[in-house]
This record gives C-alpha cells, structure tokens and sequence, in this order.
C-alpha cells in the first residue's frame, strides 16, 4: 500500500533538544489509539521546551487539507495541558466545530477515568478536571475572551480568524508564566473572512516570527491535474490511513481551485477575496469626459473559447489618472477587419495583443496594412500577469476613471479570479453566462500599456 507523505512539505522549526511530546502522546496511547507518524511529528515541535522547561515556539501554526486529522495533534496537546493543571481555551470559527471538540475531550478523559465536570452551554462550553486543569470552548466573536486568563490559546479552524477577534483574544494568556498559542487549519479559500493566519504563515516563513513554528503540507503550484495522484500523497498525509484514493476523486468538480486549496493544500499568492464588486467600478465613473494627454494605448484580447475578440484604449488624463473605455467585442467569426481599420485612423502609442489564436490571424494581416509592427506587443504570460494586477491596483488605489458603458461594467463586476502560470499570477473568469471575460481583459491590457509607459524596451515580436 502506498505511503503518504509524513513529513511537512514546508516548514520552520527552532532548533530543541527536549519536548514533552512523547508524555502527551503516551497518553494518547492510553486511550487505545495510535498516532500517524507525522501527527507525533507535529506534537513533537510544537511542545518541544528550551533549557528553563518554557516552550521553544511560543506560537506555532500548522495547515493540512481536510480530513487528515489535524486536530488530533491539538487534543493530544490540550489534554496533556488539562492533566498539568493548565488553563486552555479552545476556540473555533463554528459552533458545531468547537461543540465537538468539547464532547471528543469529555469522552477522553472519561476514558482515562479522570474526575471532573463539565458544563454544557452551545458556543461556550468547559471541562475541568478535579486536581488539574479546565479547557473552555469557545464560538469566537470580537469580544471573545475579554478579562479573562488562559495558559494556553487554540485557534482551531484558523483560515477564518479575523483580526478583531485575534485582538480580542491574544491578551488572554499574556499573564501566564508559560504561554502558547496555536493556529490549525486549511489555506484560505475563497469564501475565508480571516487574514490572520495568512499573515502569519507568511511572517514565520520571511523569519520574522523569532519564537514561531510552522509546518504545511501541500503543493507549490497550482495545477490543472487534479487526478495526478503524487499530489495526493504529497499534501495528504492521511491518504491510504484515514480516507483513500476513491473518496478523492469523488471530490473532484469542475472547482478545480477549491480542490486546489482544499485538498491539495495550496496557498493562492493572490487576494482571492478582492474581485471587483458594482460599487468598486461605479466610484471611478466620470460624467464629462476629463482632458486627455498623449497618445492612446490599445488592448486587443482574444477570447480564451477562441469566440470573441475584444478591444480597449486607455490614455493619460491632465489630474494624473488613466482613462479607459471598451471599444467592441466581436464574434471571431465575422472577421477582424474592425481592428484593422481601428489601428490605421487612430493615433496611439502602442497596442498589446494577446491570446495565441487570434495573434496569429491577425499578424499577416497587421503586416498587410501596414501597421507598424514596432508598437505591436504580443505580451509573455508573466507581462499579462502584470497587467491583471496592474488593473486591480489601478481600480482600488483609485487611479482610473471611465464613462458609463454597459457592456464593459458587465464584463468587470461578472468576474472572478483564476490562477495563471506557475507562480501565483491570476486572470480573469466570468461568472454569468453570456458575459464574455475577454473585454475586461483588453481593458486591462490597454491600462498596462498606459501605465508602463515606455518602460518595456524589449519587444517580444518575431516575423
């Protein structure tokens, strides 16, 4: 039988010669079950303890795809802490999750025939062991917490974390003689509210947490192969033990992102959360055309269905802004003799044409009129990349205006984000039938051009 990965595929761990992991997996045992070899790995560093008996990683944060067990390794510590008289508080994104692990935890120390009580109210639950420790679990709100003190925090289901309720709850232990935190959870998808556990990750990772750990399993790069089983095994440490091979697949979906993230462990490089909404788009609209400088820039892009091309320009205005606005978006079908008589009458700086069908229809065609081929860039993927955030910056950071146009507002606020080329770049994808991505697209080619000015010296153009 195949073997999953047991160790992390990413991780920083501080150097320790002594843990108190071996005691907390001993008990565990006691229980009569048997832990995975990565899940002792886990338990291992994040209570390995420095030459005073305090913990080496003050904080430490550990994110697995769904359904390996990673909270195992969390119960296995919090009973540990129970036992030794430690003040801990389990908090949770849901009150169906915290609930559960309050009702696992009484069936664990029952089982160990410990003497204790326990207090059953939805959202806010305890144990406390005679002689020990209390756990309470906790629904997190923004005032979670407030005046009370606690040994050690858990932020289960930590992709959902949000900075106010992080602030709520990260003083609580700030008076323990000992204290620990710890995030466990998946990487963000795109309906996550938190940010704090991707802020985290990324500072531990740069080495900017000094007293932090972290450990990941999961792929590097977004793939199309979502049946490729090696990444299966790699992100998965579980696979084989706790779910198999036929239950993945029957995950999979036409979301190949969410499966992505989900159950291969990929952390998306890019905001997955600021697709461009109504509101976004109508605080740039101008009613009067603004005064206009220097020369156009043109965006041509050809559909990814091979259906459509479409075209924008965009060009300087006196404040200091782009200003842009779609020009049509053509079935392929009828011909593209629109762009060349476009490209002849008008006056433009350069024209950014992308989409590899269409590029070489229309070349020959370009060289046949007599467009200069010397303001024609057929951009690389890492310059569409480019032009995808520089239109996003350009709408949030208010640098952009148009006129009301009905059809490019539909393309733009129809849209979502899809990962393109290997190193976390996004494109563009509709989200309503009948809306066709591509004249955002050239919008956003025609603002890249604009505002890179004449900073590409290079030409990628071969003939």
């Amino acid at each position: 039988m195949r073997t999953a990965r047991q160790t992390p595929t990413n991780s920083v761990v501080l150097p320790y010669k002594k843990s108190r992991g071996k005691e907390a997996i001993k008990l565990y045992q006691m229980l009569g079950k048997t832990p995975m070899p990565w899940q002792e790995l886990i338990v291992e560093d994040l209570m390995a303890v420095n030459d005073d008996g305090l913990w080496t990683h003050t904080k430490f944060g550990y994110s697995i795809p769904r359904r390996n067990g990673k909270t195992e390794c969390v119960y296995m510590r919090e009973l540990w802490g129970l036992i030794q008289g430690e003040h801990i508080m389990h908090t949770a994104h849901r009150t169906s999750t915290e609930h559960a692990s309050w009702e696992k935890m009484v069936g664990w120390v029952e089982k160990l025939g410990l003497s204790y009580r326990a207090i059953r109210t939805m959202g806010r639950e305890i144990i406390e062991v005679r002689g020990g420790g209390k756990i309470e679990y906790r629904t997190r709100t923004s005032r979670s917490g407030l005046g009370e003190a606690f040994d050690l925090l858990v932020y289960d289901e930590a992709q959902e974390l949000t900075l106010d309720q992080d602030n709520a709850l990260k003083y609580i232990i700030t008076d323990s003689k000992n204290p620990q935190t710890i995030f466990l959870g998946t990487p963000p998808t795109t309906s996550s509210l938190g940010t704090v556990f991707t802020d985290f990750r990324k500072q531990v990772l740069k080495g900017d947490r000094p007293e932090s750990g972290w450990a990941e399993w999961g792929i590097e790069n977004y793939t199309d192969d979502l049946k490729n089983l090696d990444d299966w095994y790699e992100a998965n440490p579980s696979l084989g033990t706790v779910f198999t091979e036929r239950s993945v697949m029957d995950e999979i979906s036409d979301d190949k992102v969410d499966f992505n993230i989900q159950r291969l462990g990929l952390w998306i490089k890019y905001n997955l959360k600021s697709a461009i909404s109504e509101t976004d788009w109508n605080d740039l609209e101008v009613t009067a055309l603004p005064k206009l400088t220097g020369k156009l820039s043109i965006g041509v892009k050809f559909g990814k269905d091979g259906t459509n091309a479409a075209m924008s320009v965009a060009v300087r205005t006196a404040d200091g802004r782009i200003f842009v606005e779609a020009i049509d978006c053509v079935p392929i079908r009828d011909g593209l003799d629109w762009i060349i008589k476009f490209l002849m009458k008008a006056t433009y700086d350069r024209v950014v044409i992308d989409g590899a069908v269409g590029q070489q229809i229309l070349e020959p065609d370009l060289k046949n009129a007599g467009i200069n081929l010397k303001k024609v860039i057929f951009p690389t993927v890492k310059e569409v990349i480019a032009s995808n955030a520089c239109f996003e910056k350009a709408i949030f950071d208010k640098t952009l205006a148009h006129m009301p146009q009905k059809s490019l507002k539909q393309s733009i606020t129809n849209c979502d984000k899809r990962p393109i080329g290997s190193n976390g770049g996004f494109g563009y994808k509709t989200l309503k039938d009948g809306v066709d991505v591509a004249l955002l697209e050239s919008a956003a080619l025609a603002i890249w051009a604009c505002s890179t000015g004449k900073e590409r010296t290079k030409q990628k153009i071969s003939y």
